[in-house]
């Protein structure tokens, strides 16, 4: 107190000694040996004003010898729930680690208290907008989470992990927990920028995307420009913050939904066909959506996911729009088109042709992401149409002898003209705008890039991969020849499932 009013700062000192629990906890939990416990004594300095926060810790340091490694500034950088304060160790008299807090009257009843009484403190005219995003963070993750023990283990994550700063290109500060990778850094920024995420450079080198961020760490985010990027599956084993993997788990809900839609509205427009109904107009029609609502679904998509689920059957649906239609106008009641025109419209969203189930849906699987020429197999599943996999696919082996599942014969139809993705790897000598190279090259082929990752490992040698999508597979050996000769390349090859790799 003394030393404190000598330099004319005003304010209130406090101390207590370490309860004998909270250091037999340290040393047994936490495994630290008895010298490694610094807040045996801690002193609380309370003071008016920022301004003479760090005045006091500049009059503490001057008198007492700091320890290195223990000073944390929670002022200029604050705490993901806005706790602020001065942290600092010294060595006082006799020797003795003296562990101090330094912090505002204002800070000092957040940190007691809590944000909320925080506010209430303040008042309702004297809200701080600042103390926004923590609060509005805390209801996203609430809505995002169906389940309430999910929500409770979320928010008890993110209030005890610790903290780095890393900058952003324009020098921003962004604040994550401990262990966050750049994938938890694009979705800080913004959702769109974390699901469009295709690679990262931190301090100016390629990284893999699940390489811990450091405090100080400057870091640049590379995203894909096709119209509706995604992200990977993967990243959830990578990403750490509550945040990034509540939206990857968002998105993969939302397109697990759209697929069911999907699928449910092909089903039912082939019902409507076999009741001999143009499809077309009565697929959104005024009628359907009155048998939706018969069967407790207020929107064609829940009719359509329902189907597609099998807690509705199309045929049933079909036949009630049937009976709507004759309890109103008869005139609505057209032909079909002929059922080899369903066939072939299947044919041209895949390219494959599924002898004597051409009515089902076909779909490419996405983990060997097949195209013409591979030798393919076709596996059919009660309420989710065929999956066509390479023959060498691993997926393929293990359905062979799965319960439910029927082997069918699959072929590529020759006319076929669509886009296939497929994944490829590349490898090269790092080197400044590498990637930059990389994606010219793929984008002067008027190849849209799904997805990517890189890693550049101690030898430095990069490794990229690439989800790629292609009009003609024939197109893909010219691509991979053009990327081959870029400075730096050493080899350029199609992944292929559990196959020896080829660049056809």
């Amino acid at each position: 107190r003394s030393r404190l009013a000598k330099t004319s700062v005003e304010g209130t000192v406090t101390g207590r000694e370490k309860h004998h629990w909270g250091v037999y906890e340290k040393m047994v939990v936490n495994g630290r040996s008895f010298d490694e416990i610094f807040d045996l004594v801690g002193i609380r300095v309370i003071v008016p004003t920022v301004r003479e926060a760090y005045a006091a810790l500049g009059t503490i340091h001057a008198t007492w010898r700091p320890v290195s490694g223990r000073f944390k500034d929670y002022i200029a950088m604050p705490k993901f729930n806005f706790y602020q304060s001065l942290h600092t160790t010294v060595v006082g008299p006799e020797g003795t680690a003296v562990e101090l807090q330094i912090r505002t009257i204002e800070m000092h009843h957040r940190a007691e208290h809590g944000v909320a009484a925080h506010w209430r403190y303040k008042g309702p005219t004297d809200s701080n907008s600042e103390d926004m995003p923590w609060l509005t963070n805390i209801v996203d993750w609430q809505n995002e989470t169906d389940d309430p023990e999910e929500f409770m283990e979320t928010l008890k994550v993110d209030l005890e992990q610790d903290e780095v700063y890393v900058f952003t290109p324009k020098g921003d500060v962004v604040t994550l927990a401990t262990r966050a990778t750049p994938i938890d850094f694009a979705y800080a920024i913004h959702t769109d920028i974390g699901d469009a995420t295709i690679g990262a450079k931190i301090d100016g080198r390629l990284v893999p995307l699940d390489r811990e961020l450091r405090s100080g760490d400057t870091v640049e985010i590379f995203t894909s420009k096709i119209e509706n990027p995604h992200p990977s599956r993967d990243w959830l084993d990578i990403a750490t913050t509550p945040k990034a993997q509540n939206r990857i788990r968002q998105w993969f809900a939302r397109s697990e939904r759209e697929e069911l839609v999907e699928l449910g509205r092909d089903l039912v427009t082939d019902a409507l066909r076999s009741e001999g109904l143009r499809a077309q107009p009565l697929i959104a029609s005024e009628e359907l959506r009155q048998v939706s609502q018969d069967y407790g679904r207020n929107e064609l998509e829940l009719l359509f996911e329902a189907v597609a689920k099998e807690d509705l059957q199309a045929e049933v649906i079909a036949k009630k729009l049937v009976a709507h239609l004759r309890s109103g106008s008869a005139d609505q009641k057209l032909p079909a088109r002929p059922a080899q025109d369903r066939g072939a419209r299947r044919r041209r969203t895949t390219g494959v042709h599924v002898e004597g189930l051409d009515d089902s849906l076909v779909r490419l699987a996405g983990c060997c992401n097949p195209l013409p020429g591979d030798e393919i197999l076709g596996f059919a599943t009660r309420g989710r149409g065929i999956s066509i996999h390479r023959s060498d696919c691993s997926n393929a082996a293990e359905l062979v002898d799965a319960s439910g599942v029927r082997q069918v014969e699959a072929v590529w139809d020759n006319a076929f003209t669509g886009q296939f993705v497929v994944s490829v790897e590349i490898r090269a000598l790092d080197r400044d705008h590498l990637l930059v190279d990389v994606v010219r090259v793929i984008s002067e082929h008027y190849v849209s890039i799904a997805s990517a990752t890189t890693f550049t490992g101690d030898d430095q040698v990069s490794v990229m991969q690439f989800e790629i999508e292609i009009g003609d597979p024939i197109l893909l050996d010219q691509l991979l020849a053009a990327v081959r000769e870029i400075a730096g390349v050493f080899d350029a090859y199609r992944i292929l499932s559990n196959a020896p790799r080829s660049s056809s």
